[in-house]
């Protein structure tokens, strides 16, 4: 059990770096002190009048520490099968997003994104097993970069669980 434990306190979200969807780097340890909420997206999904929702929650919670991560990927059904440029005109046409959105990945398979490999795996992220069942599901890292919880794709962004998570001091 203590290789266990000490295996699950080596990483966290701040050990990761990714892309924008603008193509710049980003590094996720810039994001110390601050909850973060990620969420892998898709244009054409039966979920995506949820960006309006989490756009609505970003803007209502970002002034206190809490920020939301939109990742585009394209693993059900091919409901994203757009380019960065186009899934970011269709993101801030349609639905005025200004939370942060980041290059398109993959969230399941062999070719998965390192960051979702953590955020899925209890082996990894030392908290809970979430594999990403859709589009629209919902990770909680805490101000520590640790997995706290997930939430379902179906769970709306102003699901009790994830105010309750947001609110909790």
């Amino acid at each position: 059990m203590a290789t266990i434990t000490s295996a699950q306190g080596n990483k966290s979200l701040y050990d990761f770096k990714t892309t924008t969807i603008d193509g710049a780097p980003f590094d996720f340890s810039s994001l110390k002190g601050k909850k973060v909420l990620i969420v892998n997206v898709a244009s054409k999904c039966g979920y995506t009048p949820q960006y309006a929702q989490l756009e609505e929650l970003y803007m209502k919670y970002s002034a206190k520490n809490f920020v939301i991560i939109g990742f585009p990927a394209n693993n059900f059904m091919s409901q994203e099968p757009g380019t960065n440029a186009e899934i970011k005109e269709f993101c801030t046409s349609k639905y005025n997003v200004t939370f942060p959105m980041m290059a398109k990945i993959s969230v399941k398979g062999k070719d998965m994104d390192p960051l979702y490999q953590w955020l899925t795996a209890k082996e990894q992220n030392g908290v809970v097993d979430a594999p990403v069942k859709w589009n629209f599901q919902k990770f909680m890292i805490n101000e520590q970069g640790q997995v706290v919880d997930f939430a379902a794709p179906g769970d709306k962004p102003f699901d009790d669980k994830i105010i309750n998570w947001i609110e909790k001091k």
